[in-house]
């Protein structure tokens, strides 16, 4: 069972009640230098302190929550924004989780946080989203799979940006290249993408193939899992148990054993016990929410990227050996602007922030702040 259960994040607890916020996301244009196609895999080094001291004062975190309606649906989507005290010539981040099944906006705050308080000459605001079944999002009962996320987040760009409104992503995992395959398609169009520890295959594929007697199991796994009374006995034996979840932390989530506290545990377990929080994951762990099929297909998206938008790639050095060899695929690859390594395994962005946050700043830096 342990070999095929759910990588997980997390959250403090908010209560949502939904009103037609609007994001901040103001439109302002990039002015970024041209972009460069030709990859590079220099990381920075992490012995010497960072050489950043002084800080930007930053605004309390706004909480606000937006109706996304899906078919029959009204999901309660809950998203964050991070800015510091001067918002003149801001520019926008898009950061998104790691699906997962206790993803959450958690996982980007320290992140966030560190690049908007860094002194450049641009500023930065960010806004942090709960994928729909996720996080602080409410959780129905839907059939979930890749088209549904990447509409999710079509609509979601749309409802904050404009015409005019540039923007940059931030994804995690398999968030990373759900925004690249709707990049491919002209679905969004963001000045640049940094993948952070991209994935494409769910738990039970990346093991055991997708083959059509393994789809068979994988169909009746899944059915169990959105059953009423069998699924929640199942969900909460694989997942929703902090023995679980430490083990899940400790193998593959964290890279270093000893980051995996008794609070961190307690904290992602709360996140599991939530009304509906079975029917992503059950997706997630059968394969239907992978964006491709193939490794041949996850390069294609990026390949189809070339020239198009400086891309960003951060593997991790401690990564499940499957998962890095999907990375390491990327290394050099076509359409990979600069491809990085940082400590860590499957969400570096909350074990390793600073590390994280120093690699996508000389990003940013690197293509948006040279000619401003």
């Amino acid at each position: 069972m342990a070999s095929f259960a759910i990588s997980i994040f997390s959250s403090s607890s908010f209560a949502l009640s939904c009103k037609n916020y609007r994001p901040f996301l103001s439109p302002t244009a990039f002015s970024a230098k041209p972009i460069s196609i030709k990859a590079s895999s220099a990381s920075l080094d992490y012995s010497t302190p960072s050489s950043v001291i002084e800080q930007k004062p930053l605004k309390p975190t706004k909480t606000n929550c937006w109706e996304w309606k899906f078919k029959d649906n009204v999901i309660n989507i809950y998203y964050e924004e991070h800015e510091n005290e001067s918002t003149d010539h801001a520019k926008n981040i898009l950061m998104i989780p790691t699906i997962s099944d206790v993803s959450t906006v958690q996982e980007w705050r320290a992140v966030a946080k560190d690049i908007l308080g860094r002194v450049g000459k641009v500023n930065w605001r960010a806004t942090v989203v709960d994928w729909p079944g996720l996080g602080y999002s409410s959780r129905p009962k839907m059939d979930y799979d890749a088209d549904v996320m990447e509409k999710f987040l079509v609509d979601f760009i749309k409802e904050i940006s404009s015409p005019e409104n540039d923007f940059v992503i931030f994804g995690g995992g398999h968030a990373a290249t759900i925004a690249i395959r709707a990049a491919k398609k002209g679905l969004v169009k963001p000045k640049a993408i940094a993948a952070v520890a991209p994935t494409w295959a769910g738990p039970l594929p990346i093991v055991f193939g997708r083959d059509p007697s393994m789809q068979t199991r994988y169909g009746l796994l899944r059915g169990t899992l959105r059953a009423p009374a069998v699924g929640w006995m199942m969900y909460n034996m694989l997942v929703s148990n902090e023995g679980a979840i430490q083990s899940q932390y400790k193998s593959h989530v964290y890279a270093n054993p000893k980051n995996v506290t008794p609070a961190i545990v307690q904290s992602r377990y709360k996140l599991t016990t939530k009304k509906g929080s079975r029917f992503v994951p059950a997706a997630f762990l059968t394969g239907l929410l992978d964006p491709v099929t193939s490794r041949e297909e996850f390069l294609e998206l990026y390949a189809e990227l070339e020239g198009e938008m400086p891309i960003l790639v951060v593997s991790t050095e401690g990564s499940p050996k499957r998962s890095k060899a999907e990375m390491e695929a990327l290394r050099e690859a076509k359409g990979v602007s600069k491809f990085v390594e940082v400590p860590g395994a499957l969400l570096p962005q909350e074990e390793y922030p600073r590390m994280v946050a120093e690699e996508l700043y000389q990003f940013l830096q690197e293509n948006f702040e040279v000619n401003a």
